[in-house]
């Protein structure tokens, strides 16, 4: 979904002459995978983080276009809404100081956000949902203007016979509301996590990242609150999951339908028989670039996702992207994610018996769920088959395999102590963002201004977020 389009309307010409070069590049794909012509590197890791542009009131400040023209940085770029940047990194491989290179150059382009932001009179947050926004500002007016938004609001609205969408939650309180467009998607902002994987082992790490999704969440939850109700640890995901939904049986925005068996292209012939397409774009493009096959595949979107890149050299890589993390406390607690992830991916996919024959696939879709709803409080099945409090899974195992998984990666001994201690200490302490979100809200009243205020400021001392104060 990264691709611009030239137009937002489409004939059934564009859907027939797309649906032909997606089952030729479909097709393509599975003999170059047969033939062994992927990229067998591992392991390379990269990462998005989407943020909020605020005004002066912690506001949403819809001005992306402004702000982008001044930052001129070709690693930020914009988002859905006109009040959301994302942040990219280059690639880094994961080894010796590359993780800490990595939060290096996050830094430094966070750092010249704030102070483009500084020089417009906004602010900028990382955040899941912000607590401040409200229903009535994500309409199209707030859409970034790119055909491919508005041409996705308008396929997804044609696909449900213009019905307007609804969404449902209920979490601690109850939200129902029913919404005229998808803008409803740019409430969720999140930190993907990209890890480039040998083809002859993609299987084993996506399964890998499907199964640590529920553990992951639990204990990067940040986004209590939407509308100023509460509902789940991590709102973001039963939002971003009806916000998209286009009424068909098939959901776009799913935790997948199961494990993979024998190959990556099982995610894309999946893509092919069981999704519509929405952007029938026709591109000038040779067909080893699979431009249509990766633009239907950005319509499609699995919390953990299968990319196909390409190296320097014009060699295609596998990419899983991880996508449940939300945006946000700090950059040191962000990285500190990436790091668990990075590690315990790694630990899992390459142990001897692979833990998805363990683990049932619908098993560890429930855990997710309840880690999404309860974070750190949220009881978890793991691989020995019995229910396990998730502060206890994380400390005495989950963390561990991550330890040895960044030490099997050659990870420095530094990095790995400091940000997995990051990870311990917020389990032990059980304050993570959701956590410290509804403290503050349970110790100063309804007051999401001032929820605002004080996460930002925190915010920018850089400290981790158990070391975060009720003031």
């Amino acid at each position: 979904m990264g691709q611009e389009i030239p137009h937002t309307h489409f004939s059934a010409h564009d859907f027939s002459t797309f649906e032909k070069r997606l089952r030729e590049e479909t097709a393509l794909l599975a003999q170059t995978l047969h033939s062994g012509h992927f990229g067998e590197s591992c392991c390379m890791g990269g990462l998005e983080l989407e943020s909020w542009l605020l005004d002066h009131n912690y506001f949403p400040n819809p001005n992306n276009e402004a702000y982008l023209a001044r930052l001129n940085n070709p690693l930020v770029v914009p988002e859905l809404s006109k009040f959301n940047v994302e942040l990219n990194s280059t690639p880094q491989q994961l080894r010796g100081d590359g993780l800490t290179r990595m939060e290096a150059e996050l830094t430094a382009t966070w750092q010249h956000c704030l102070e483009a932001a500084h020089e417009i009179e906004s602010a900028l947050i990382m955040i899941g949902i912000l607590p401040t926004i409200q229903e009535s500002e994500l309409t199209l007016a707030n859409m970034s203007p790119l055909n491919r938004y508005f041409a996705l609001n308008t396929q997804v609205l044609q696909s449900r016979n213009d019905q307007p969408i609804k969404i449902d939650i209920e979490g601690a309180e109850h939200l129902q509301t029913l919404h005229q467009d998808v803008m409803l998607e740019a409430a969720t902002t999140s930190f993907q996590l990209h890890l480039q994987v040998p083809e002859t082992e993609a299987v084993r790490y996506y399964n890998a990242s499907v199964l640590l999704s529920a553990p992951m969440l639990a204990a990067c939850a940040n986004s209590p609150f939407l509308f100023e109700k509460s509902l789940w640890d991590e709102t973001r995901i039963p939002l971003f999951e009806q916000a998209v939904d286009s009424g068909t049986t098939k959901k776009r925005v799913t935790f997948g339908s199961g494990y993979l068996q024998e190959s990556i292209m099982e995610c894309f012939a999946e893509n092919l028989d069981n999704y519509p397409i929405l952007l029938p774009m026709h591109f000038d493009t040779d067909i080893t670039e699979f431009s249509h096959l990766r633009l239907h595949n950005g319509t499609i979107w699995r919390w953990n996702r299968p990319l196909i890149g390409f190296d320097a050299n014009g060699t295609p890589h596998i990419r899983i992207e991880h996508r449940v993390v939300p945006a946000g406390p700090s950059i040191v607690d962000q990285m500190a994610n990436a790091a668990f992830y990075f590690g315990l991916a790694h630990f899992l996919a390459k142990l001897n018996i692979p833990p998805e024959n363990t683990l049932p696939f619908v098993t560890a879709r429930e855990n997710f769920y309840s880690a999404a709803r309860h974070g750190l409080s949220a009881k978890i099945t793991w691989l020995d088959n019995t229910v396990t409090d998730t502060r206890t899974l994380l400390l005495e195992e989950l963390i561990p395999m991550a330890r040895h998984g960044l030490k099997l990666l050659d990870v420095d001994e530094d990095d790995r102590k400091r940000y997995l201690d990051i990870i311990s200490t917020r389990v032990k302490t059980g304050q993570n963002g959701a956590a410290w979100q509804r403290a503050f809200i349970d110790k100063h009243g309804r007051d999401f201004f001032k929820l605002t205020a004080a996460y930002l400021a925190h915010q920018r001392s850089g400290l981790p977020v158990h070391e975060w104060n009720l003031d």
